[in-house]
């Protein structure tokens, strides 16, 4: 389902939890993780990426491994780490997913820091020309499903809105598949939509009623979040242009700003839907 995970760091200590995020996602899969970042300062100092080695013996994994090559052989793991310079970190991310295309993108969101930093003002049209991604935000001030120091997870709940259009079945599948692969075991799903009357989720899966709310959308779902203690927020997006276009004043960068955990954004169009549901 996810071979390939892709994580955009800042290089900052509160993309730590996302990077944490990004590598039990990929030891559970035994997936290549990539860790790319675009420095846009002038000067030539040294780039340091997180410790992977270090995080793991952390964890309790057997033993300290030495080289890349023996983390890929006890844990399937391959990790590769990409620096390079750039004006704009955003577009260069989507210039690198358009070469080297990912299953699944980890990433920091943080106030006006990491990526919202990045996205700050006009996003470059080869964004919008991007086949979108399966997306994990992880925002720092939230609590996670993946703890930093001990490398547990907990994901049994998810919240996930729905509307009468796109007909979010196939992403519904996807966030379902996403969790069962992580914990090998069935999650429970709480479809809600905002309106006046409940639209029709065309599913065979085994889920609770449509919870229907009314008011403001993005506060509605941040309520149900709570309400109903989960561990992620699964948000099917009508995004035909990339992963980075769900950010621009939507409902999903919205509800990412305020939910009270992790967001992971699903384009119902996604090319990539086909493999990660396979």
């Amino acid at each position: 389902m996810i071979r390939s995970v892709l994580h955009p760091t800042d290089l900052s200590q509160l993309s730590g939890s996302a990077f944490a995020h990004a590598l039990r996602i990929a030891v559970v899969t035994r997936s290549k993780l990539t860790l790319i970042h675009v420095n846009q300062n002038e000067g030539g100092e040294a780039i340091t990426f997180p410790n992977v080695g270090r995080l793991l013996v952390q964890w309790g994994l057997p033993e300290k491994y030495s080289s890349k090559s023996m983390i890929a052989t006890k844990l399937g793991l391959e990790v590769e780490k990409v620096s390079f310079k750039g004006d704009d970190p955003a577009r260069e991310v989507v210039v690198f997913l358009n070469q080297h295309p990912s299953d699944l993108v980890v990433i920091a969101t943080h106030g006006r820091e990491g990526i919202d930093r990045w996205l700050k003002g006009s996003v470059s049209e080869d964004i919008f020309g991007h086949a979108p991604t399966p997306t994990l935000f992880i925002t720092h001030s939230t609590r996670g499903f993946v703890s930093p120091v001990t490398g547990d997870m907990r994901l049994r709940k998810v919240l996930v809105p729905v509307d009468f259009t796109p007909q979010p079945s196939q992403a519904i599948n996807v966030i379902e598949k996403f969790g069962q692969l992580l914990t090998g075991a069935n999650v429970t799903m709480y479809p809600i939509h905002v309106g006046r009357s409940v639209p029709r989720v065309d599913i065979s899966l085994s889920m609770p009623p449509v919870i229907l709310r009314t008011g403001d959308v993005v506060q509605s779902i941040v309520d149900a979040a709570l309400e109903y203690d989960v561990d992620l927020i699964g948000m099917p997006t009508a995004g035909r242009h990339g992963i980075f276009d769900a950010l621009r004043g939507s409902t999903t960068e919205r509800v990412i700003r305020h939910a009270p955990c992790p967001v992971f954004a699903v384009p119902v169009f996604s090319e990539r839907l086909s493999t990660v549901i396979s």
